[in-house]
């Protein structure tokens, strides 16, 4: 687990002008002590700059990240056991990981939801986007060679049922709980190593994660069988889990404290054979705001 640490640019500024000017790091150190900031907060930052400076990189703009002092072993959300109620199904667990948490689920869903899914879905399929990083607006990519929608929350009873069945699972309210996405993944396609988790280096991630609190868990279910490819690969973690109609990939990286977990990166391997279907659930701290909804708040008050 690591903690973002974000500073002004005005330090960096004053950080990148001081090292030019040939300052010994740790009188550096000791002048960001003098005005109040944590010694192993002033080291990081000092040593990111340092570290930047000789591997020829750009300068760390206004955050880095703080591994955890003493990390400790994640408390798990998910039930233990080998089988774990959910609102109307039993779902069966396959496989688990304590630290990072991680299991490989079955039942998740069963053929005729799987297939009214992507009947709903398919008509309102777009290209799927990623969030720029800096802009923090959704831009189509070549990073992710998939088509994409979102369902409302409750929009139908299909819906409704899925969103408390997954709820259950993923052992969060209901209401923290984001829209389900359905992803279509066509011969050729799949997504390049991500994170689920917002980073907050733009206002629109920034602003969400003020609304919602950050996301703390994702559920990856697979609605069809893909012949060839199409894994859900984990590279730091070396998992892949193979996309079975009716099962599930479950993982967490946050904590209550808002820290995430890196090695939850992941992505998906091309689909070399058939086509590839996703559910796709994503649970925050808190309850799942969105900007227009703050917005419709404003109005009525």
């Amino acid at each position: 687990m690591s903690t973002v640490v974000r500073f002004s640019p005005d330090l960096g500024r004053w950080l990148t002008h001081n090292l030019d000017a040939g300052q010994a790091p740790h009188a550096l150190v000791a002048t960001m002590r003098g005005k109040g900031m944590a010694e192993r907060t002033a080291q990081a930052i000092v040593a990111a700059y340092l570290d930047a400076r000789q591997r020829g990189r750009a300068m760390p703009a206004d955050s880095i990240e703080l591994p955890d002092e003493a990390p400790s072993t994640p408390v798990a959300r998910l039930a233990p056991g080998t089988r774990i109620l959910a609102c109307d199904r039993e779902i069966v667990v396959h496989s688990r990981g304590e630290d990072p948490v991680f299991a490989a689920l079955g039942n998740v869903v069963d053929a005729e939801e799987c297939k009214a899914l992507i009947d709903m879905a398919r008509p309102r399929l777009k290209p799927s986007t990623l969030v720029d990083p800096m802009s923090g607006r959704d831009v189509v990519s070549d990073k992710r060679a998939s088509w994409g929608m979102f369902f409302r929350l409750g929009e139908n009873d299909l819906v409704t049922r899925l969103d408390r069945r997954l709820s259950m699972l993923m052992n969060l309210p209901l209401e923290n709980g984001e829209g389900l996405q359905v992803l279509y993944y066509p011969t050729g396609a799949g997504s390049e190593p991500h994170y689920d988790y917002l980073a907050p280096t733009n206002a629109a991630n920034r602003e969400s994660i003020a609304r919602s609190g950050q996301r703390v868990s994702t559920l990856v279910t697979y609605l069809n069988d893909v012949p060839d490819g199409g894994q859900t690969v984990f590279p730091r973690l070396g998992l892949a889990v193979s996309p079975i109609r009716g099962n599930a990939c479950y993982f967490e990286y946050g904590d209550d404290n808002g820290r995430v977990d890196t090695r939850s990166l992941h992505a998906s391997a091309p689909v070399t054979r058939g086509e590839k279907w996703v559910m796709t659930k994503w649970m925050r701290e808190r309850r799942f705001v969105t900007a227009s909804m703050t917005a419709s708040i404003w109005q009525e008050a």
